[in-house]
């Protein structure tokens, strides 16, 4: 792993943070990659830099120090609860990330999950294992923390100031939005389900204020 690799040609133009990070197998390590053997593991966080970048609020791909807005790589779900286990990046870090990641940029992608170290787990919380197919760039100010039920921490976005939506590296439409809304919903769904009327109308309202956010039909 080198900062002097050559890039993959396909990527577009690097940010000038994005700049600063090693290169592997043609793709910028992220400064959250874990590394496994010495060589980078893209598929896990470092815990101790997740613990890093929300007390010191650092960029979860570059590392370096965020202002004050605060950009957060979401799916359509978690921009309907407002939550997430990543934390946040800058806008530029953030939109090169959806615009060039390969997971982000193909729908029918799958997450490989095989050969992961034994210490790997899940993010915290109730994760939905798929590919949503849109990705939102969501822009705030704040964020906070709470516990989910395991214990661990997960992540409150604040209040959007913009959210931007995107699929296979450009702009997404309105319907494409809709059709990732109406595969991940029914799991939503049947979570509030479980927790009584209470939880089902705090959903609806959820899903109320994302539809305000997103393209016009």
């Amino acid at each position: 792993m080198t900062p002097t690799e050559t890039l993959r040609p396909e990527l577009t133009k690097l940010p000038e943070r994005i700049q600063a990070l090693p290169v592997y197998r043609g793709y910028p390590v992220p400064w959250f990659v874990t590394s496994v053997n010495e060589e980078p593991e893209f598929r896990l966080a470092d815990r101790e830099k997740w613990r890093r970048a929300v007390q010191q609020k650092l960029c979860w791909v570059c590392g370096q120090q965020l202002g004050s807005f605060l950009a957060f790589v979401l799916g359509p779900m978690c921009g309907i609860t407002r939550t997430t286990s990543e934390p946040a990046c800058h806008r530029e870090c953030a939109e090169w990330s959806i615009l060039n990641c390969p997971f982000l940029t193909r729908p029918h992608m799958v997450r490989r999950e095989d050969n992961l170290p034994e210490e790997a787990a899940e993010a915290p919380g109730c994760p939905l294992l798929r590919n949503p197919g849109v990705t939102l760039l969501w822009i705030t100010h704040s964020f906070s923390l709470f516990r989910a039920p395991d214990r661990r921490f997960l992540i409150q976005v604040g209040d959007p100031c913009q959210v931007v939506c995107y699929t296979e590296g450009r702009k997404a439409t309105r319907e494409e939005v809709d059709e990732s809304v109406a595969g991940g919903l029914p799991k939503l769904i049947e979570l509030a389900k479980l927790d009584g009327k209470e939880a089902m109308d705090a959903l609806a309202k959820q899903v109320q204020d994302f539809e305000f956010y997103m393209p016009v039909r």
